[in-house]
């Protein structure tokens, strides 16, 4: 795998679409390049740094990971009634998207206070579905299913659009995402792709349709989630997210084939998933941490590149 050099014309409006992903509106930009030689909750060589650099799959799986999230009934509740996506899908999108990339290249003492941040907000949410069950946000099966869900999303969109994920590649990155879980509250989250599908299997019970997912794609289709130059794009992403879904899941939900990719989409989300894995963006997280650590923008680009070992810092 090789870097990917456009024209700097080109290459500058791409990035800065791509900035505003993460930038929430009022919000300051939140650097990544500091301080210098802290850790983030991951380290450089792992399989999260690569996949989470990719702001196409990042799109695509995070989608992916709402609509499982919306056919639990608890968290489709606590979402539908506790957040602002319905006044302000697309400040909840980059929200949601910045603290992905907080939680694999943050350093950790920002990452860390940034998430018991999260977590002392979901203290205070609770209440009871249309069915008469009582949630609360902090309930660590709910949380499980929602970084399951997340991680879920990400593999797939990259395995389904990017290149195929080898079994030890996935277990490396459930495995990965085990001390963001615990800091989250999610004790017991999947570590592997075993553990993954076990916990899939065991919430095939809770699963159940419901028109707020229709109304959520709906907003989303329609919201400004990604900049006017990449808009003609937003479609085919969701539908390519609908696609990476469980086909059990897409049957119970109602999610039919005029959902998803046609037949001539595929190949063009492929083609952008694909490039968007080569572009170097110096302004990216992923690009922003490798520079905190001292390593060169290109290393999670460039599989010649110096070991992470060099990147310890001084002393």
């Amino acid at each position: 795998m090789s870097a990917l050099w456009l024209p700097a014309p080109l290459h500058r409006r791409i990035e800065a679409s791509v900035r505003a992903m993460l930038q929430p509106q009022g919000s300051a930009p939140e650097s990544f390049e500091s301080p210098a030689w802290e850790q983030a909750l991951v380290p450089p060589d792992s399989v999260s740094w690569q996949l989470f650099k990719n702001p196409t799959a990042l799109f695509i799986g995070g989608v992916a990971a709402v609509i499982l999230e919306l056919a639990e009934p608890r968290v489709r509740t606590g979402v539908w009634e506790h957040t602002t996506f319905r006044e302000r899908p697309v400040e909840r999108l980059q929200r949601t998207a910045l603290a992905a990339m907080m939680t694999v290249y943050g350093p950790r003492s920002r990452t860390e206070a940034m998430i018991a941040s999260v977590v002392r907000r979901h203290e205070h949410i609770a209440g009871v579905t249309p069915a008469g069950e009582p949630y609360r946000a902090s309930d660590p099966t709910l949380l499980r299913w929602v970084h399951a869900t997340a991680a879920f999303g990400i593999a797939e969109a990259t395995h389904a659009y990017v290149r195929p994920l080898a079994r030890r590649e996935r277990d490396r990155l459930y495995a990965e995402g085990r001390t963001a879980a615990r800091l989250y509250g999610a004790d017991g989250a999947p570590t592997s792709q075993d553990e993954l599908d076990h916990f899939l299997a065991a919430m095939q019970r809770r699963l159940e349709p419901s028109d707020i997912v229709f109304d959520f794609l709906r907003i989303l289709r329609h919201a400004p989630a990604l900049p006017a130059t990449a808009r003609p794009l937003q479609g085919l992403l969701i539908r390519a997210a609908v696609d990476i879904t469980p086909p059990w899941v897409r049957t119970r939900l109602g999610l039919d084939e005029s959902h998803g990719l046609r037949s001539w989409q595929r190949p063009v989300v492929i083609a952008l998933a694909q490039a968007s894995d080569r572009l170097v963006m110096t302004s990216s997280p992923a690009v922003q941490a490798c520079r905190r650590l001292g390593l060169p923008d290109d290393f999670l680009y460039d599989r010649s590149a110096p070991s992470p070992e060099n990147a310890r810092g001084p002393g």
